[in-house]
């Protein structure tokens, strides 16, 4: 392990700001991370409970809620979709978060619940029964399916027609369980239950799910001499209210208690966590002194019930009719450890046949199957989540290393050690991120590899896999970025295409952009790849406009056969290998492309995007041998270049209808048909690479011509993407970075781009909206909105109110196109 990047807060007097107590932060599957601080005011001498949101790429840009919560804030937690947190505090209240207008830097309250005056020590969001688990052992297959299998997991509750339901559930210090509901009008159904009839004390709780949709509660009253209880809870709505069923487990003593050399020397129980949220067959319980602490794991397996001889003779047992009981096992204990501060489990729900210590053992090293122990001294330990066996180490500052085999005593110094308070491993477990006691954010880097010996073709595959989950998944792949160096990059953007062409045309289809997109950004850590940036931007924008201008036909008559307009003009303009533009328009119904005419207008933007690209393209045709220019890449895509033509000849039958929304070029003479002209050379070009096994070079003919485009037609300047400014360009040689909340870094750009910097607009130059296709002038007076991941930027309200742009628009009102979030720019940005 080492550290990427920390970002601290700007120094403040020890009066006005402090970390939480009890530090909490939790870590979305969009590498969104949520953490606490508190600011005392001088003059009221209160507390302001703050809640700060940061995206992973940009931590710096740091969103503070006052959270409003009146006590200090005991959880956190984001749902499945990672767009919601939950906040509870130790007054009861619990308040769900949600982004205002898709924006990550901007959040609002929106609803919650409430147990009046009982801390919450416990909470989680109702499961999804969405589960989908990995293979390790089947990594090397070519099928997704093989690798990531859908595991049977009922919800927590449904609605009608199987339809999870949302909501979440808290457990309280008096041993309350609260369930709240959000039903779809926007109400909240809550409902409050004891755990048990006799009421205790709960210090520790945690929530796990079962594949049945019940609720595993696991609780301990912070006692080692007292055992951990277990609780089933299952939920259900009768005559419109929420009812609470609750039942007793079975329960444990940690094995340190019972051992009579350790009877008393771990008198607390500090941590206890299920495994995993969807795992509530394994528990980690950690128990601690002053000085050491002890983590033991327990698993909970089904064993036969020894039947009396008596018994035997009167009733034989016979095979399965032995009683079963369910009985907790522990799986494996540490020796004496430094304390435990805090405590980080993997989220990757990988599969294991089997649970014993010989498969663990076996298992080679992964991401995923080690959980983190951080200690008092600031170091962090990587310890197998079943056999607990150390696989990595972190040494912070303020903690020493062992010399030789032996650990020298560690010094107590006579102020407070800084150390984590607080851990979250990422949704792929390759980062790690801690807030320590000065409220200082570090950003962990967990190589695959856990410190041993693994060739480069190793970790090619530990990479190229984790991709793979998080392009079945939709899950953000930040954190795997982290690890990429520029010398795999070009292996792994192939190594991904072949096993994308794999699979089968439905799965392709689905997954069609998100490769595409996770290709631009592996191709932004290379200085040979980055132009490869622009195309792949540039297919993802082709890509939407086509599907949304071939949304906008529609067929003559409602009786028509089962292809839409859309796919029988594919179907045409593939047959059909005719050159000239207008003979491929007669094979067309050309009523199918009517629209009205305010339609058409409002379409002139991305219209002309088409038409410049394709003179752009053309144009570059006899450059070719210049893979640094952008756009190299689409001269030999057939797919791309068809698409293309089809929409010139939608854009074609357009113009008859309404001439002002063709694309306006500049020529030479008067005389000149443009688009057929374009469309000629397209077409040859299309019919040289439409065979992608079989491609054949352009012929002289075809470069003359388009060599001769520049003295026939005005070539456009391309506004390509701007380079993102983002961190992870910038952790490339492994090197800390050192950051601030709230500043934005100095070195603002683009370290490998020198030789990219001539296609990208200079500071001071008009701006454009790089969806909208409009422009915005040098400063922008708009709001404006930017992509977390590619950089793109454009307007926050739309100024068009047509159908066909809302319709345009809603394909990226909640993501950019290439699936990243948006944040909210300020217009000192620009």
């Amino acid at each position: 392990m080492d550290l990427a990047y920390i970002c601290e807060w700007e120094k403040r007097p020890k009066s006005n700001h402090c970390p939480s107590i009890p530090l909490v932060c939790a870590w979305s599957c969009r590498n969104l991370i949520a953490f606490t601080t508190d600011l005392k005011n001088e003059e009221e001498k209160d507390l302001t409970h703050m809640v700060h949101i940061i995206d992973t790429e940009h931590p710096w840009d740091v969103y503070s809620i006052n959270s409003g919560h009146v006590e200090i804030i005991t959880c956190l937690e984001w749902d499945q979709s990672g767009s919601r947190l939950l906040s509870a505090d130790a007054d009861g209240h619990i308040k769900c978060w949600s982004m205002t207008d898709h924006l990550a830097n901007s959040w609002e309250n929106t609803v919650g619940s409430m147990v009046e005056g009982d801390p919450v020590v416990a909470l989680s969001w109702l499961h999804n029964g969405v589960k989908l688990a990995l293979h390790v052992e089947k990594s090397g297959a070519s099928n997704f399916g093989e690798k990531f299998s859908r595991v049977k997991f009922s919800p927590s509750l449904t609605l009608f027609g199987g339809k999870p339901m949302e909501g979440w559930i808290a457990v309280t210090i008096s041993g309350l369980v609260t369930v709240s509901l959000l039903k779809p009008n926007g109400q909240v159904l809550t409902s409050t239950e004891s755990l048990c009839r006799l009421r205790c004390r709960v210090a520790l709780a945690d929530i796990a799910f079962t594949g049945g949709g019940n609720i595993v509660v696991a609780t301990s009253d912070g006692s080692s001499t007292s055992p951990v209880q277990f609780y089933k809870v299952c939920v259900s709505v009768v005559n419109e209210k929420c009812k609470i069923d609750t039942e007793i487990l079975p329960s444990l003593f940690m094995r340190c208690t019972t051992d009579p050399a350790r009877k008393d020397k771990y008198p607390a129980i500090t941590h206890l966590k299920f495994l995993a949220r969807d795992m509530s067959e394994q528990v980690l319980l950690c128990a601690s002194n002053q000085n050491t602490s002890i983590v033991e794991c327990w698993s909970l397996r089904k064993e036969g019930l020894p039947v009396n001889n008596i018994f035997q003779q009167i009733s034989p047992v016979v095979g399965d009719k032995q009683p079963m009981i369910l009985k907790w096992r522990i799986l494996s204990a540490t020796n004496d450890l430094d304390r435990v501060s805090a405590v980080a489990l993997p989220k990757l729900p990988i599969s294991l046949t089997n649970t014993d210590l010989k498969v663990a053992n076996d298992t080679k090293f992964f991401p995923g199957l080690g959980l983190a122990l951080a200690f008092h001294d600031g170091s962090v330990h990587i310890v197998h989540r079943l056999s607990l066996q150390t696989m990595a180490v972190f040494y912070g500052s303020s903690s020493q290393r062992p010399v030789d085999e032996q650990t020298i005593k560690r010094q107590r110094t006579a102020g407070p050690l800084v150390h984590f308070k607080a851990m979250q491993l990422s949704w792929t477990s390759l980062a790690l991120v801690g807030i320590d006691n000065h409220g200082k954010l570090s950003m962990l880097r967990i190589i695959p590899s856990m410190g041993h010996a693994l060739d480069m073709n190793m970790s090619l595959r530990h990479l190229l896999f984790l991709l793979e989950y998080c392009m079945v998944t939709g899950y953000d792949w930040w954190d795997i970025l982290l690890h990429v160096q520029p010398s795999m990059v070009q292996n792994l953007v192939e190594k991904l295409h072949e096993e994308y062409m794999r699979q089968n045309a439905a799965l392709q289809q689905v997954l069609s952009t998100r490769i595409v997109a996770m290709k631009a950004s592996l191709c932004k850590l290379s200085s040979s790849t980055v132009a490869r940036v622009c195309d792949y931007h540039a297919k993802l924008f082709l890509i939407a406009i086509s599907c949304t201008l071939k949304s906008l036909l529609r067929p003559h008559f409602l009786n028509t056969p089962d292809k839409s307009p859309g796919d029988r003009l594919t179907e045409i303009c593939s047959k059909i290998t005719d050159i000239d533009i207008d003979k491929v328009m007669i094979n067309l119904k050309t009523e199918e492309f009517v629209l009205e005419m305010t339609t058409l207008q409002s379409l002139q933007q991305l219209i002309q995007w088409v038409g410049d690209f394709v003179l752009y393209l053309l144009a570059s045709l006899p450059n070719q041998g210049s893979p640094v220019r952008p756009g190299h890449s689409f001269l030999r895509d057939g797919a791309a270049l068809g698409m293309l033509r089809e929409l010139m000849v939608v854009i074609r039958i357009w113009g008859l209808l309404k001439p002002s929304c063709l694309p306006v070029y500049t020529a030479t003479s008067d005389t000149q048909d443009s688009m057929s002209l374009l469309f000629r050379l397209l077409t040859k070009l299309w019919l040289c690479c439409r065979d992608e096994n079989h491609p054949t070079e352009p012929d002289d003919t075809l470069i003359d011509e388009c060599c001769l485009l520049p003295s026939q037609l005005l070539i456009p300047n391309i506004d390509w993407l701007p380079i993102n400014d983002g961190i992870i360009s910038k952790l490339q040689n492994k090197q800390l970075v050192r950051l601030q909340f709230g500043k934005a870094p100095g070195l603002i750009g683009y370290t490998v781009s020198s030789q990219f910097d001539a296609f990208v607009r200079a500071p001071g130059q008009p701006k454009i909206d790089h969806l909208r296709r409009l422009h915005l002038g040098a400063y922008p007076t708009e709001e404006c909105k930017s992509c977390t991941r590619c950089g793109c930027v454009t307007m926050l309200k739309s100024p068009n109110k047509t159908t066909a742009v809302k319709q345009w628009e809603q394909r990226w009102i909640k993501n950019c196109l290439c699936g990243g979030l948006w944040r909210r720019m300020p217009l000192s940005y620009f």
